[in-house]
C-alpha cells in the first residue's frame, strides 16, 4: 500500500542513554534509514517485541502438543559472506528435510551486528514424528546440513552458547589442530581429572 514492496526487510533497534542521547541517536539512525530507502515507523513494533519476546518458550510447548517441533540454531559469520550465509543455512535444513520426505518452514534474522560480521540466527518448524528414534533422526540430518553449510561460509559452530556435544564433531574444522592442541592444554592445566563436562568439548 505504500510501495515498498515484498522484499523490505524489518530492523527493529533499541536506543539506551540520556533524554538527549536517546533523541540524538534516533534521529541519527532516521536519517541513515531515510537515505537508503527505509521508512521510520516509531516505537510500536519495538515496544510490542520487548513485551512479548519471552513469550515464545511458551509457543514452542504449545506447537509441540500440536504435533510440530521447532529449534534454532546460530552462528557468527564475517560480513563478506553473512548475506550468502542467511539464505543458504535455511535452504540447507529444508533440503535436508526433503530429503527424509518431509517440509520444513526454515528462515533467519540477524541478532547482534558487530564491526565485523554479525550473528545468523535461525528458526525450523516441522511436523514431530510420532516415532522417537524418527524424530532424533530426522533432525539431526537438517542439523548436520546447517552446520555444514555454516562451516563452508566461514561461521563459528556457536555463537555464544558454548560446544557440547551437538557442536563438538565440529569444532576442529573450525580451530585447527593448533587451536585444539591449546584448548585441550588449557583444560589439563585447569581441569586435570576432567570432572568439568567430559565429553563436552573433546
Amino acid at each position: 500500500m505504500i510501495g515498498y514492496g515484498g522484499k523490505r526487510c524489518l530492523l527493529v533497534f533499541g536506543v539506551t542513554g540520556s533524554a538527549i542521547q536517546v533523541r540524538r541517536t534516533r534521529a541519527q539512525a532516521s536519517s541513515i534509514f531515510r537515505r537508503h530507502g527505509g521508512l521510520f515507523v516509531g516505537t510500536l513494533v519495538g515496544h510490542t517485541w520487548e513485551k512479548s519476546r519471552f513469550y515464545s518458550p511458551y509457543l514452542r510447548n504449545t506447537l509441540w502438543e500440536q504435533g510440530v517441533a521447532i529449534d534454532t540454531l546460530e552462528t557468527a559469520i564475517p560480513w563478506p559472506n553473512v548475506m550468502a550465509a542467511s539464505t543458504a543455512i535455511p535452504a540447507s535444513i529444508v533440503e535436508a528435510a526433503r530429503k527424509s520426505g518431509e517440509e520444513v518452514l526454515a528462515f533467519a534474522h540477524l541478532s547482534h551486528v558487530y564491526r565485523d560480521g554479525a550473528s545468523i540466527y535461525t528458526t525450523f518448524l516441522f511436523r514431530r514424528p510420532a516415532d522417537p528414534d524418527g524424530l532424533l533422526a530426522l533432525w539431526a540430518g537438517m542439523k548436520r546440513s546447517a552446520s555444514l553449510t555454516i562451516q563452508q561460509h566461514g561461521g563459528t559452530i556457536t555463537h555464544q552458547h558454548g560446544v557440547g556435544t551437538d557442536h563438538a564433531p565440529y569444532l576442529p574444522a573450525e580451530k585447527g589442530a593448533l587451536g585444539m592442541d591449546a584448548l585441550r592444554a588449557v583444560c589439563k592445566s585447569f581441569d586435570p581429572d576432567e570432572l568439568m563436562n567430559p565429553g563436552k568439548l573433546f
